[in-house]
């Protein structure tokens, strides 16, 4: 059975990511073979490029995700990105009976990944935190594929916490 494509929603959960950059997420900046997927510099608050690991979950979801739009949440049936996913959340909040913002799941995504023992700097770098008086920061290289274990364990442990069978 083909998986079902990822909502808007669980890619926030499932990255930390914010809600415009996932908004704004282009198919060009997802690469599927790399397992992949790139915040481009202006799309990010603190201006930094954001590349991050796709952990097994979201490769297989964005693999099935259908390419309609040069975005990969686009507007039904119109150009550009889809800025407040309202159906989604909806379906989210009725079946869970929780009341949510977006933001909210970025913040979820955080304490989620402390709680499993990710290391500082790998939790700080999945967030795209960056802290000019950390001068230790400054020497520890984290390159994506470095990443790649924590955003597994995280989603892993997430897909387990709401009930999707990974």
């Amino acid at each position: 059975m083909q998986p079902r494509a990822i909502p808007d929603v669980l890619l926030i959960l499932f990255t930390g990511l914010r809600r415009t950059e996932a908004a704004r997420l282009r198919w060009s900046n997802v690469d599927l073979k790399a397992r992949t997927l790139l915040i481009p510099s202006e799309e990010t608050k603190n201006h930094q490029r954001h590349p991050l690991p796709l952990s097994d979950y979201l490769l297989e979801r964005l693999q099935a995700r259908p390419r309609l739009s040069e975005y990969v949440f686009p507007v039904p049936g119109g150009a550009g990105y889809l800025v407040e996913p309202r159906r989604a959340m909806e379906q989210v909040r009725r079946t869970s009976g929780v009341q949510f913002t977006l933001h909210d799941l970025r913040r979820r995504f955080l304490p989620t990944a402390d709680s499993l023992d990710i290391p500082h700097y790998a939790l700080k770098r999945l967030a795209n935190h960056r802290d000019s008086s950390d001068a230790t920061a400054g020497y520890i290289v984290a390159d994506v594929e470095r990443l790649r274990e924590p955003m597994q364990t995280i989603s892993v442990f997430l897909a387990q916490l709401i009930g999707i069978e990974v």
